[in-house]
C-alpha cells in the first residue's frame, strides 16, 4: 500500500482532514482534489488526497488565499515536481561537464550520447533540414 492507494470513503477522509464532507465534494467539483471513483461512482480518497486537503485548508485559513489561488499553487507545485523528475532523469545520463540533449518527435527532451569528435576544428552546427524532426541544442565550448 502506498500513499496513492484509494482507501477512504468521503466521511472518513473528511474526518482525517478536519472538514465537512460537503467541503470535499465542493473541492472535487472545483478540481482542487480529485479522488478516484468506485464502479458505483463513490469517491475514494488516498493518503495523498488527505494531505492535499489539509494543505488546501492551511492555505485558505492560515494564509488567506482564495480557492482559485490555491488551485493555481497546487498546479504549479505539481509542475515543479514533474520538472524536477525530468531534470533528475536527464542528469542520470550526463557526465559532468558534457551535455547533449535532443527533443524527440513528441517534444520531450531526451539525453543523447555526444558523437565522437573529429580531429578537425569544430564547425558550427549546420541548419536542420525539413526532413528531420529532431532539434539539437548546441553550445560552443569555451
Amino acid at each position: 500500500m502506498n500513499e496513492d492507494t484509494p482507501m477512504f470513503v468521503i466521511s472518513r477522509a473528511a474526518e482525517l482532514a478536519g472538514m465537512h464532507p460537503q467541503t470535499l465534494r465542493q473541492y472535487d467539483r472545483l478540481g482542487l482534489v480529485s479522488p478516484r471513483r468506485t464502479a458505483g461512482r463513490g469517491r475514494r480518497y488516498s493518503l495523498r488526497d488527505v494531505a492535499t486537503l489539509r494543505e488546501v485548508q492551511r492555505l485558505s485559513q492560515d494564509e488567506g488565499i482564495n480557492l482559485a489561488g490555491i488551485k493555481r499553487i497546487l498546479e504549479l507545485e505539481a509542475q515543479v515536481l514533474r520538472l524536477e523528475r525530468q531534470v533528475d532523469y536527464l542528469r542520470s545520463f550526463v557526465e559532468p561537464g558534457r551535455r547533449v540533449f535532443t527533443a524527440d518527435p513528441r517534444g520531450d527532451v531526451v539525453a543523447t550520447r555526444r558523437p565522437p569528435r573529429s580531429p578537425r576544428v569544430a564547425q558550427p552546427p549546420r541548419a536542420i533540414t525539413a526532413s528531420t524532426s529532431a532539434v539539437v541544442l548546441w553550445r560552443p565550448t569555451r
